[in-house]
């Protein structure tokens, strides 16, 4: 009788299906973490987003006169450092809603031209803090870390210097038109940089 034939040697079937086993194991778990990931994602995207902070914006007529200091936010939607943004600037809305106004100005919308001129908006995100009396303090343009804006909006609210005036990250390039245009066929060029 020979011992050593494949029909008699129980070590290949056990090693086999210890090696299916362990790839449909290891297919589950990529499987339930994709999923996981992507409900992660969407719920993160849907819970803060650019157009819910545009509809929780102060009126810009409203935060120019009702006496409580402002931060005017320049953005558009196809902006990505914005949208990188739009939690933490959510976050910050919600913790100094009754001491600050929030208000949210499309760049693409030329009705906000004279702004864009008024405060030379050439790359966004591009915020303007204004004080109680409605004048600019202090600008901040591109990436801003939550911390950062935060320390910015305390001092805001007591009337100090800002402590991080003048603040620039990364943005997306801007040119505001010349004058009011009816068509869209804006040419922009859509990239992240450093702006020094």
């Amino acid at each position: 009788m020979n011992t050593d034939s494949p029909v008699n040697s129980p070590a290949k079937p056990d090693a086999t299906t210890g090696r299916r086993l362990r790839n449909f194991l290891i297919a589950i778990v990529a499987i339930a973490l994709s999923v996981a990931l992507f409900l992660g994602l969407r719920t993160e995207t849907t819970s803060a987003s650019l157009v819910k902070l545009n509809e929780a914006s102060t009126a810009l007529e409203v935060a120019l006169s009702n006496g409580k200091p402002s931060l005017i936010e320049f953005y558009a939607d196809w902006c990505t450092v914005c949208q990188k943004m739009a939690p933490d600037m959510a976050q910050l809305e919600q913790q100094y809603a009754d001491k600050v106004n929030f208000v949210m100005l499309n760049v693409d919308n030329t009705k906000w031209l004279p702004e864009m001129l008024k405060y030379r908006v050439d790359g966004i995100p591009h915020f303007v803090f204004l004080g109680k009396d409605g004048e600019s303090t202090a600008q901040a343009i591109g990436d801003q870390p939550r911390t950062i804006m935060a320390s910015n909006l305390e001092a805001l609210i007591v009337g100090d210097s800002l402590p991080y005036a003048q603040a620039s990250g990364k943005v997306s390039k801007f040119s505001a038109p010349v004058a009011p245009t009816a068509s869209q066929d804006d040419p922009r060029s859509h990239g992240s940089q450093v702006v020094n």
